[in-house]
């Protein structure tokens, strides 16, 4: 029985070292990074339009860049959601800032989070309008979602920029017809063509504005943050020479082909960038074979810590250009 014992505990750290590599993906905390992503996917099912995560906007008074979560374009409005994934009893205190009493670990203050986004919104229309579209006066609204069910508070008159956990699992579709900042500018009366030009041209902005890459790991795990390198054999490093961010968008790890643990080989499929279009069709993906050993060079969105992934852990990359 402790012969078993033995050779399972063997077993299991040799299965997590081959998928799993130096342990960052069981390490490192994901859960804020998949709080986001689930909340623009259940944002893209209730309204439609299109879902913008983990932009990086260059805001023209301080000279550095403003994170922003999630944008929401719609035909009525853009809206910056700020996705706050605490948990815990929330107090607000005189400033209007945040303390988060987690009960096991000790309370921690947060800037006020409605403040931060207001600020976010006002960027991002700033940079709109620096790429040379006006922006119709009350058309970018913002919003603070907090997803977690762990999250509670005493106070019943949050901001209503505000929706709790409670208010945000109760959220339904609105009709077509109602809209927030639309429906207070000029452009309300205007033609329907003026309406479809000026959401191509936020839509193109948008899809073109600086984000941070994003991983996708096994078990729908997520991470922002900068790819900085492939760290491998240097004929698999050779083989990986043409995957540059100024030449390709995504990368998509489809399959590994086993032939024993020492000389596993994985497939590698990556798509050319193409600022015309959001994504690729099957037959402008290319393919290079790589060893499953080989790892990736990541430096997750606020962490001074660069983490390696083996390659094998992660099932797509998106780069930002």
């Amino acid at each position: 029985m402790f012969v078993e014992i033995i050779c399972g505990f063997i077993f299991y750290r040799l299965f997590r070292r081959f998928f799993y590599g130096s342990g960052d993906v069981l390490d490192i905390e994901t859960s804020d990074f998949n709080a986001i992503f689930s909340v623009a996917n259940r944002l893209e099912k209730l309204y439609g339009g299109n879902v913008y995560a983990g932009l990086r906007i260059p805001d023209a008074d301080t000279g550095s860049r403003q994170n922003i979560d999630i944008v929401l374009l719609t035909k009525g409005e853009v809206a910056v959601i700020s996705v706050k994934n605490l948990e815990g009893f929330v107090s607000v205190n005189e400033d209007s800032s945040w303390t988060c009493d987690g009960g096991s670990t000790r309370a921690v203050c947060h800037p006020d989070p409605v403040s931060e986004a207001k600020e976010q919104a006002s960027v991002l229309e700033s940079y709109v309008e620096q790429r040379g579209v006006p922006v119709p006066e009350g058309y970018f609204s913002c919003k603070v979602v907090i997803p977690n069910p762990k999250f509670r508070t005493v106070y019943k008159n949050l901001p209503s920029e505000v929706i709790t956990y409670d208010q945000w699992v109760q959220l339904k579709p609105e009709p077509k017809s109602m809209f927030s900042g639309w429906i207070k500018s000029a452009f309300r009366s205007g033609k329907k063509e003026i309406q479809e030009s000026f959401h191509q041209q936020l839509n193109f902005i948008l899809s073109t504005a600086p984000t941070w890459d994003r991983m996708e790991l096994k078990d729908n795990k997520y991470v922002l943050g900068e790819f900085l390198d492939f760290k491998g054999k240097q004929e698999d490093i050779l083989a990986l020479r043409i995957i540059k961010r100024s030449k390709v968008s995504r990368l998509i790890i489809q399959k590994i082909t086993m032939f024993g643990f020492a000389h596993s080989k994985i497939q590698v499929l990556y798509s050319s960038r193409d600022y015309r279009s959001r994504g690729a069709s099957a037959s402008e993906w290319k393919e290079v074979t790589v060893r499953s050993s080989t790892e990736v060079i990541f430096q997750p969105q606020n962490s001074t810590k660069v983490h390696k992934f083996k390659l094998s852990s992660i099932t797509s990359l998106f780069l930002s250009a």
